[in-house]
């Protein structure tokens, strides 16, 4: 049973790493929560125990921060952001400086992968209603709402995970590693004007054109309002979990939306993976396979590479449930460095975050191709760079 147990794991991350398992039309959700239910029925762990390796504040901080950011996208706040952000750039250049920088700063405060779904196909719209070429803007949009992400808990799945395990405070964690961000938004615009000529000119943009949207100013001063409450109640310390809950019950209490429309947009599936995962490291944990990973990660550098590494051989989620039990208590600066060098990787390779699957899948399927060797062109050399700044700052 033992070996069959370490068979379930080999393939649970296996399937968690490749996105699928070959000849089944399974996703990551599907994948970890077969495996945790395969565990279970081995006796690694019995139902019980599998029920309290769920970590009840990350679930919750994950629901209520998704109908907040389902809000307002049907408040049209996120295109007209951009437009925002659009009116302010004169030049391709400033086009891109704008875009990576409000792309970064949406990605602190919401989801990053809401900010990909939403973002890619106007930004496709744009660029080829002003003869811009894509792919510089696509990869500014991918590597922002990754590198972005890194200055708050809100900002990616995995820094919600350290945020509810670790219990460091919101205001703790921005002061930490929002400048850690911003210097990575810096790097990203000097690397693609080094890469793409075509995005150093500083000649006026022709007129630029009205992005087509709907926008509902009562819905969105209601999310807005919300908004500022909700990083109100993060800043002043209150339970992540517990403010985000009752923002979506705030939100849900609607006379205009639907409440299946909420529920629409709320992403189930990673929910679900979520809830798989825990059970999975929890099984993990059970038959002690962690003894291994902790002589890699005996210094601060080769934690941060362990972590660089397993993020992109099995999805940053799954390597920081893996890789947290190795943290001392009490140890902030190791949580700080498993949050930024699990996102920061993310931009390695084209596969290396759902964020920037979503911007090659929604630039396909309007007829750009944005290759894995052009996205590890730019990727590469910024991983390195954020990476190095991190460690950098913390250490």
């Amino acid at each position: 049973m033992e070996y069959l147990a370490y068979g379930v794991l080999f393939l649970t991350y296996l399937g968690l790493g490749l996105g699928y398992w070959p000849g089944y039309r399974m996703n990551r959700a599907a994948i970890a929560l077969t495996g945790a239910a395969l565990l279970i029925a081995l006796g690694v762990l019995d139902f019980e125990a599998a029920w309290q390796a769920l970590e009840p504040h990350t679930l919750g901080f994950l629901f209520g921060v998704m109908v907040l950011n389902a809000h307002l996208g049907y408040a049209g706040f996120f295109p007209l952001f951009l437009e925002r952000l659009v009116r302010l750039s004169r030049s391709p250049l400033g086009l891109l400086f704008w875009l990576t920088l409000g792309t970064g700063v949406l990605s602190a405060l919401f989801l990053n992968d809401t900010i990909a779904i939403l973002f890619t196909p106007l930004v496709l719209g744009l660029t080829r209603s002003l003869g811009l070429p894509p792919v510089p803007y696509l990869l500014a949009l991918a590597g922002a709402t990754n590198v972005g992400s890194v200055a708050t808990l809100t900002g990616n799945p995995q820094n919600i995970v350290v945020g509810s395990l670790s219990k460091i405070s919101y205001l703790d964690f921005a002061a930490a590693l929002s400048p850690v961000a911003l210097l990575g938004l810096l790097v990203q615009v000097g690397l693609l004007y080094a890469l793409y000529p075509a995005v150093r000119s500083t000649k006026p943009l022709p007129p630029l054109p009205s992005l087509r949207f709907r926008r509902s100013r009562a819905l969105l001063f209601k999310g807005l309002g919300v908004t500022l409450g909700l990083l109100a109640a993060f800043l002043l310390g209150y339970p992540l979990a517990q403010a985000a809950l009752i923002a979506a019950g705030l939100l849900l209490w609607s006379r205009r939306i639907r409440s299946e429309r909420f529920f629409l947009r709320v992403d189930w599936e990673l929910l679900v993976m979520f809830a798989g995962l825990f059970i999975v490291t929890a099984a993990v944990k059970t038959l002690g396979l962690l003894e291994g990973v902790t002589a890699l990660a005996s210094s601060p550098l080769s934690f941060m590479a362990v972590t660089v590494g397993l993020s992109n051989l099995i999805s940053n989620v799954p390597a920081v449930l893996l890789l947290y039990p190795l943290i001392p208590p009490g140890d902030t600066q190791a949580w700080l460095l498993l949050a930024a060098a699990s996102t920061l990787a993310g931009n390695l390779t084209l596969l290396g975050s759902v964020a920037n699957l979503i911007v090659a899948e929604a630039a396909r399927r309007e007829g750009y191709r944005l290759s894995f060797l052009e996205h590890l062109r730019f990727g590469l050399p910024l991983t390195l760079l954020t990476l190095l700044i991190a460690y950098a700052w913390l250490y």
